[in-house]
């Protein structure tokens, strides 16, 4: 059953919420442990999945296309939204994130679990094309647009973020053909096994629930969209490009998931309503327990 096969990975989450809460392993072991993740182990893992990833099928140019599609779609729709509706960059900046981004480490472990390594390849490309655009799209929500008057310090920002550019190196290796030689993919394998664990327990330890108390209607009305409008958005767009099998399960999973966890980080750095995002993101994560499962039953 597709519950069996998840739940694992949502015990993870909820076994890092619990020792955050208790005071283990130690008040400064989950920052650290972030950024080892954040900084080493997570772009190791990218660097190895995309090496052998076969970017020039015409498949995974459809997955990537279709991401695009996808979230451009999502946020034109959120923008048309903000016209009916205007609220101040500070809260559309978290609910385009609500709605857009995607927790990677979640969407990885479940598209191991359910396509094993060809899935990581594949979902390993979609990422090197998402990661970009959704950050692109998250700081001009929550600037009103000011970073597109200032590219450089923008494209900056975006070649500082280690995700970014582990999807350039694996990109360019895969398209060169060269691989990883003299051991070196052993090592990066070594390093990557341990991200995604660590990643989940991160997840469950940066869970806020009393960021739950307030603006419960809008964290719910994001949420919806997020875990079950955004699944149904790309299933259709997925469908008019020709996508199926894995690369289909890809765009499935990584819409279905929650959104990430550091969109609360760049939140309260671009003095955006950082409780409502951290709202957000929890009620996300805890109601993904129960939208995944049932999301990907229906359309992966």
């Amino acid at each position: 059953m597709l519950i069996l096969t998840i739940w694992p990975l949502f015990a993870l989450i909820c076994l890092g919420f619990l020792l955050a809460r208790s005071g283990q392993p130690g008040p400064g072991f989950w920052p650290a442990a972030e950024r080892l993740n954040y900084f080493i182990l997570f772009p190791a893992l990218l660097v190895s999945s995309l090496v052998n990833a076969p970017v020039r099928d015409p498949a995974i140019l459809r997955l990537g296309g279709a991401a695009v599609v996808t979230i451009l779609v999502a946020a034109l729709l959120l923008s048309l939204a903000r016209r009916i509706r205007p609220v101040p960059a500070a809260r559309f900046g978290p609910a385009l994130q609500g709605v857009v981004r995607f927790n990677t480490y979640l969407g990885l472990a479940v598209t191991a679990s359910l396509a094993g390594a060809a899935g990581v390849e594949r979902a390993a490309v979609f990422l090197a094309i998402s990661v970009p655009l959704v950050n692109v799209l998250s700081i001009l929500a929550l600037t009103e647009g000011g970073a597109a008057r200032r590219p450089r310090v923008m494209i900056a920002t975006m070649l500082r973020n280690p995700l970014i550019l582990a999807c350039l190196v694996g990109i360019a290796l895969a398209l060169l053909g060269v691989g990883l030689p003299y051991g070196t993919g052993n090592f990066l394998d070594l390093l990557a096994r341990g991200s995604l664990p660590l990643g989940l327990l991160c997840v469950g330890a940066a869970l806020q629930p009393a960021a739950l108390r307030s603006d419960i209607v809008a964290v719910a009305g994001v949420s919806a969209l997020r875990l079950l409008v955004m699944p149904m958005l790309a299933a259709g767009v997925g469908l008019a490009l020709g996508l199926s099998g894995v690369e289909a399960l890809v765009l499935v999973i990584f819409t279905a998931v929650p959104t990430a966890p550091t969109s609360y980080v760049l939140t309260t750095q671009l003095k955006g309503d950082g409780t409502y995002m951290a709202g957000i993101v929890t009620a996300q994560t805890l109601a993904a327990v129960a939208t995944l499962p049932l999301v990907l039953a229906l359309l992966g």
